[in-house]
């Protein structure tokens, strides 16, 4: 495909090939080189297998230098060019980075912060999104944009914005919160009820009271937790006149994403991401280690925002400059860490950036080709990934993860129990990867999905710290147990309700009666504690609930040794049959060996098969599938040469052979498919 493409004028009417199913790009800054060099980027591009480039999410000075005044010709001449040479584009709107001119006309486009203060000097990420003027600059440059390249044939998606990372507490958006609390509430009486407010005297007689909070240092959980979801659906309706902008001018088939962050927690995800046509976000590996667990996960919570395949628009291999670690990752290390994203449903790569920046905040950021135009070493290593890419892109056309286990995953429960931890080293994340780890080394595909998705798919349903749970969710899941469905509540579950009030009945709330059983009593541990049972001999950490069991055919699966405490002898962990499904209680975090146990009775009494086949230690697998096909992605992150051997003769994609037995160098991937 590279070279096949001519530059005409317009390039509208030119016939363009589909995309491929997997692309490999990198973020290209055109604006911030002489024009004359782009010809010799973009051939570097080419020999280096890139397929898509994103350009344009900071060139707002570039597009309108002054008030009004718009330049849009520079960028359709890149875009071409790229298209020239096969290379795909993704525009990303330039909304996280107001002009200077703009910011110093118009100061009120800037956040402030929690005290009021408005942002200054640099604008990047400093916007105000709840600002109608800037919602209006925002809507007239993507109208622009997408007059102009809506129907461009290069152009497979949009970005908007960057990376949102700053919400305004400034005077306008405190009274649109007060408005948003009126409509939520309706009545000031309904308000104080839902929070609670007589506790410590905050009872309000008047919305004008009420401030928008940033911090955890609050008196009120309740306010804490509208006040995040505030800012969700206001980055929600930001969001949505960028997408409107677009969708006014640009074809169907244009993809519309963002480039959200993984575990970050500014705002509820699934509010936000609902309306894009695909996830993306950014996967930076700056640590000098791929971690292909806990990083996994981050994936799998991504893909499940949309229960859909998903884009990584930005990776690196590291340093990242500033003041954070920057170690680059070994020789190899992010190719698999690479193939590692298509394993967990990526279908498009972007590294961050194709050339490293004379100046600003980032300037000693690594990048493919370095200051001087010549490749970086990562270059090479690149280059292959794309032409692998190539090779393996019609076996990975329409598939998919195909799950059958779910984690459920929830922004108020995080939020909760991160405003009360109860100890310090208590981490909501760390729980959900106590039972993730165990069943992604057991070889089980896992999705990561919000609590009222439909889970009817799923045999195995696990809900660890799922703090915050509505009615309707409770609802839903009775419903899935009911229906046959496996659920297994982690600690901490069911305490709150929609308002971050406590649920009347002990925890877990409005699933204890289903359960027949309560948590008792909860406390943080100092030191661990002796927990034996059906698991085996074990111990639990950090945090410990006791539980009673209410009805007879309660299954104490595990119980406390822990003589003079209020746990010594108390259930730790229980289940109940309900017809054909179940559902079950952890009140212990058990350590890691006592959860793969726990993990292997879970599958067993899901009567669940793993997704993949037995492969070394040391050895990462995937599986992606549709209807007709499976393809699997096989990845050596030990320290030493493994030979592989198959369940039965595949195809090896990138060679092109069928063997029955794959060697793997250190970092080393392989691309299976049924043999043919």
């Amino acid at each position: 495909m590279a070279g096949s493409l001519g530059l005409f004028k317009p390039a509208h009417a030119q016939t363009v090939p589909a995309a491929p199913p997997l692309l490999l790009g990198s973020a290209w800054y055109p604006e911030q080189w002489p024009e004359s060099r782009w010809a010799a980027d973009v051939e570097l591009m080419q020999k280096a297998h890139l397929h898509v480039v994103r350009v344009g999410e900071f060139a707002w000075t570039a597009l309108e230098p002054r008030e009004g005044v718009y330049d849009l010709d520079w960028l359709e001449r890149a875009v071409n060019l790229a298209g020239k040479h096969g290379i795909y584009v993704i525009i990303g709107t330039p909304s996280a980075a107001p002009p200077v001119w703009m910011a110093t006309k118009y100061p009120d486009i800037l956040a402030s912060d929690s005290n009021g203060k408005r942002y200054a000097g640099a604008t990047r990420n400093r916007n105000n999104w709840s600002s109608e003027r800037y919602r209006r600059f925002v809507r007239e440059m993507d109208e622009r944009l997408a007059q102009r390249f809506g129907h461009n044939p290069f152009v497979v998606g949009w970005q908007i914005d960057n990376e949102y990372s700053k919400a305004s507490f400034d005077a306008d958006t405190q009274l649109q919160f007060q408005v948003w609390l009126q409509r939520r509430y309706q009545t000031m009486d309904r308000l104080n009820q839902a929070w609670t407010t007589a506790y410590n005297n905050q009872s309000y007689s008047a919305w004008n009271q009420i401030r928008l909070v940033d911090g955890m240092g609050e008196n009120s959980p309740g306010l804490w937790l509208d006040s995040k979801r505030f800012i969700s659906e206001t980055l929600r309706s930001y969001q949505q006149v960028q997408i409107d902008a677009i969708r006014k001018y640009a074809d169907p088939s244009q993809k519309i994403s963002t480039n959200m962050m993984g575990w970050y927690d500014l705002y509820d995800h699934y509010t936000v991401g609902q309306d894009l046509d695909i996830i993306g976000w950014d996967n930076p590996q700056v640590s000098g280690d791929f971690e292909p667990v806990r990083n996994g996960a981050a994936h799998d919570l991504m893909r499940g925002i949309k229960s859909a395949n998903y884009w990584v628009l930005e990776s690196t291999a590291g340093p990242r400059g500033g003041g954070n670690a920057s170690v680059m990752l070994d020789r190899g290390a992010m190719r698999a860490a690479i193939w590692s994203y298509i394993g967990h449903g990526a279908d498009l790569v972007s590294y961050w950036q194709w050339r490293d920046a004379l100046n600003g905040g980032e300037q000693n950021h690594g990048a493919i080709v370095d200051v001087d135009g010549e490749p970086d070493p990562i270059y090479n290593e690149y280059q292959r990934t794309g032409a692998e890419f190539e090779k393996a892109a019609s076996a990975f056309r329409g598939t998919h993860v195909d799950a059958k286990v779910a984690i459920l995953h929830s922004y108020p429960s995080r939020w909760a129990i991160n405003w009360q931890k109860m100890n310090p080293v208590y981490d909501p994340i760390d729980e959900l990867m106590s039972f993730y780890s165990p069943l992604h080394e057991l070889g089980f595909s896992i999705d990561i999905v919000s609590p009222d998705s439909d889970l009817s798919k799923y045999k195995l349903v696990i809900a660890p710290g799922l703090n915050v749970v509505t009615q309707p969710e409770a609802d839903r899941l009775t419903a899935y147990v009911q229906q046959g469905g496996h659920l297994m509540f982690g600690q901490r579950s069911g305490m709150k309700d929609e308002h971050d009030s406590r649920w009347p009945q002990r925890q877990p709330g409005p699933l204890a009666a289903l359960l027949g059983a309560r948590v008792e009593q909860y406390t943080a541990l100092k030191d661990s504690v002796d927990v034996t049972g059906v698991f085996g001999e074990t111990k639990g950490k950090t945090f410990a609930e006791q539980l009673k069991v209410q009805a007879k055919d309660v299954n104490v699966l595990m119980t406390y040794q822990a003589p003079f405490s209020w746990l010594d002898g108390q259930p730790a962990a229980v289940s109940r049959k309900v017809g054909t499904g179940s559902i079950s209680y952890f009140g212990a975090w058990l350590e890691p060996a006592g959860m793969k146990r726990a993990a292997e009775w879970m599958i067993h009494a899901s009567k669940l098969q793993p997704d993949t086949f037995p492969v070394p230690a040391g050895v990462e697998i995937y599986r992606r599938a549709d209807e007709h096909h499976e393809v699997f992605i096989l990845e050596n992150l030990s320290r030493q040469v493994t030979e592989v051997p198959l369940p039965m003769p595949m195809l090896d994609v990138l060679s092109g052979e069928t063997v029955s037995t794959i060697k793997l160098e250190v970092y080393g991937v392989t691309v299976l498919s049924e043999a043919k």
